[in-house]
């Protein structure tokens, strides 16, 4: 039987699930902006489209006034409940909030601190309010921050823009584009409705460090050293070292039996040049 992967949201991670499929799937994909493989939407007609949906992936974030998605097609999607055989969202790991360094896991309250922590915490009980009301078979996986090619430190190092912003006890937990895919993939494969999913790598690690290793791999200069408190950043940009935590992904593993393809920044990072030859 035909499969059809309907996204909303069709960028960097979403497209590497698509790469990711056996070739019995069909990828449907939404964009903000017009383009020869995605439809335009919101503004476009999509109606059709999301009828012929037998998973769903929803990659667009939440803004001010809470999940676009569901503000624009709840009723649609509820009415597609019976044929979904899978429906996935992407969140963030940004809802656990500040653990000092400290261990989260699926299983730790959600106390997000900044504002997108906030509103993703909201869209995911939005969004299982609808799976219960509905009986979407929804899955709800949080990702660290993601990198993968062409979202990766090497252009930064190579032009003498980075820096190491330093922040005593900060860390972050990281995941390769490849990998998010891999585990997206196995979770189609193997539904679990109500499942909720770290999306990590083993080896969270102190930004600077990752910068550090970078110049390294390149044969350059360490970037420079920069403390936190008197660095120039965007409120965007600072906003991210609001939170330092260790995000465990034991249950990708015991559950879907994923192995990691780049269990640590040093394998991604290698891998990433290897790969710009």
């Amino acid at each position: 039987m035909k499969k059809t992967l309907f996204v909303f949201g069709f960028g960097y991670s979403a497209r590497a699930l698509a790469a990711e499929l056996p070739g019995d799937f069909t990828v449907i994909g939404t964009s903000r902006e017009a383009g020869p493989d995605v439809i335009q939407w919101p503004g476009g007609d999509i109606s059709h489209a999301l009828s012929q949906a037998t998973h769903l992936l929803i990659s667009a974030g939440p803004d001010g006034d809470g999940d676009p998605v569901l503000r624009q097609v709840r009723d649609e999607i509820s009415a597609l409940a019976p044929q979904l055989e899978w429906v996935g969202y992407l969140s963030t790991t940004g809802v656990y909030g500040d653990h000092q360094g400290g261990w989260v896991d699926e299983d730790t309250p959600l106390m997000p601190s900044t504002r997108r922590g906030k509103l993703r915490v909201q869209a995911e009980a939005d969004w299982q309010a609808l799976a219960a009301e509905a009986g979407l078979p929804l899955h709800i996986f949080r990702l660290a921050g993601i990198y993968g090619p062409g979202r990766g430190p090497f252009s930064k190092v190579r032009k003498g823009t980075a820096r190491r912003i330093i922040k005593k006890d900060q860390v972050f937990s990281r995941i390769h584009v490849a990998d998010i895919a891999q585990v997206l993939a196995a979770s189609i494969t193997q539904p679990n409705p109500g499942g909720i999913y770290n999306l990590c790598d083993d080896n969270a690690a102190p930004p600077e460090d990752v910068l550090a290793y970078a110049a390294e791999l390149l044969g350059l200069p360490v970037p420079p050293a920069i403390d936190f408190e008197t660095a120039e950043m965007t409120p965007m940009a600072r906003s991210f070292y609001a939170e330092s935590k260790r995000v465990r992904n034991d249950r990708i593993k015991d559950e879907l039996g994923v192995k990691l393809r780049f269990p640590t920044y040093q394998d991604g990072l290698k891998a990433l040049l290897k790969a710009e030859g």
